[in-house]
């Protein structure tokens, strides 16, 4: 993934902006148990690409940056047949590994990077996609964030704004998208939204068969009632466009004022921050 230095943009702005110190995920020197291998010793022939690739990582520096163990501890693992990469079991020193490489250490899959967490306030006309052929995109904005290999959680439409969270935690990301991840959008509308229809909203909608619940939903204080405060777990695409269509409502803006506890507190638009340790934290408690 190509990542350009957009200049005037993705700069850290905040408290702890700039600080990418990285945490350790250490779990002991041992693993806690020794599951029988179920895959097979690898052909040899069909895994000289990962010898010969220059931009490699050694095994055995793989294991030990997860936190697992030492190197040296790491190759005694290897040689007795825990570590497998990719399905098949490796036993050879020196065998080098990509970052997408699926490592797996006594059958636990392992990440070589601590756990990192990007907070990015996004700016109108950027697309929230890694992919490469899309123009600018949100990962252009972060690319001096951090080194780790962080990935957006949820998306925003590309003309919309507001807060977008990055990690490559995966336990959060499974965890807020089995439970949902409260986002607090400021919406406006093509015209007023009728009192009647911010009742059907805040009561739930049926959109082609399913049931769409929002957490709350109120007209902005001192603005037009064609401006509203929507406040969703749900995290599809479409969601915000698909209850305002469902209604004949026209979506003119969409900003994500906060997530979970998190706000665009010191944090102008276009910039991006760490998240402190409490701010990490206070995930856990949702």
């Amino acid at each position: 993934m190509s990542r350009k230095d957009n200049s005037g943009k993705g700069k850290p702005s905040g408290r702890g902006a700039g600080n990418t110190r990285k945490g350790s995920n250490a779990r002991g020197n041992a693993p806690l148990s020794r599951k029988k291998p179920t895959t097979k010793k690898p052909n040899k022939s069909g895994n000289t690409n990962h010898q010969e690739n220059p931009n490699g990582i050694r095994l055995n520096k793989y294991i030990a940056n997860s936190g697992i163990c030492s190197r040296r501890e790491a190759d005694t693992y290897i040689k007795t047949g825990l570590v497998s990469v990719n399905g098949e079991i490796i036993n050879e020193m020196g065998y080098k590994v990509q970052l997408a490489d699926d490592v797996r250490f006594d059958g636990r899959r392992i990440n070589p990077e601590p756990d990192t967490y990007v907070l990015l306030n996004k700016p109108k006309s950027v697309a929230t996609t890694t992919s490469e052929s899309k123009g600018l995109t949100v990962m252009d904005l972060i690319s001096n964030a951090t080194t780790a290999d962080v990935k957006p959680i949820g998306r925003l439409g590309r003309n919309a704004t507001g807060l977008l969270l990055f990690t490559n935690d995966d336990k959060l990301v499974k965890k807020l998208h089995s439970k949902g991840m409260p986002r607090l959008f400021h919406i406006e509308l093509d015209k007023n939204l009728k009192a009647s229809d911010l009742q059907k909203i805040e009561e739930g909608l049926t959109i082609n068969g399913k049931t769409v619940e929002v957490e709350e939903i109120s007209y902005v204080e001192n603005s037009p009632k064609k401006e509203v405060g929507l406040k969703i777990k749900n995290m599809g695409n479409s969601i915000i466009r698909d209850i305002f269509d469902h209604l004949g409502y026209d979506v003119v803006k969409v900003d994500c004022v906060t997530i979970a506890h998190l706000t665009k507190k010191d944090l102008p638009r276009g910039r991006w921050k760490i998240l402190t340790k409490r701010e990490v934290e206070l995930f856990s408690m949702m």
